[in-house]
């Protein structure tokens, strides 16, 4: 994400504001989350950030991890994608890029990717009866590597009948 650092003030505001207005109490592990977050680049589960809390010694629960999640999908610092898995998937976007998504359905890689055109025909399109307030798009296939090591089975197959 570009400029992270620099929205890293603007996404704790905006926490604070929420948790502000939600009569919540500004924990110390609230922020740490948060921060932690904002250092990551690309996706993570919420087994990769209790991990990466951990291993610099900040310590939290699970469930406050959870709640803290909650809270910043609540007021769009984080997004949260299924990819096809079990276990859901985010991201910071607090001031971020538009990006689509490429999901190999073998080795489960994921990559992001801009479409200049994709983000100007779908950001354009007006739906009857409908306001779009954000959009997410998610391809699915085989990345490059699956589908060489797909294509040299079929190969090898071929070749043994």
């Amino acid at each position: 994400m570009e400029n992270s650092n620099k929205n890293k003030p603007t996404a704790r505001q905006i926490l604070t504001d929420l948790i502000e207005k939600k009569k919540l109490r500004k924990t110390p592990e609230r922020f740490a989350i948060l921060e932690e977050i904002y250092q990551i680049d690309g996706h993570f589960t919420i087994d990769s950030l209790y991990s990466l809390l951990n291993d610099k010694n900040y310590h939290v629960s699970r469930a406050t991890l959870y709640n803290t999640v909650e809270l910043l999908l609540e007021c769009n610092l984080v997004l949260k994608h299924h990819f096809g898995k079990e276990t859901a998937e985010y991201e910071k976007c607090y001031n971020c890029k538009v990006h689509h998504h490429l999901v190999c359905t073998n080795c489960g890689e994921i990559r992001e990717f801009t479409d200049v055109n994709i983000r100007r025909n779908i950001q354009t399109k007006h739906y009857k009866k409908f306001d779009m307030t954000h959009y997410s798009l998610v391809i699915y296939g085989l990345c490059e590597k699956c589908k060489e090591v797909q294509s040299n089975t079929h190969i090898k197959t071929k070749g043994e009948n």
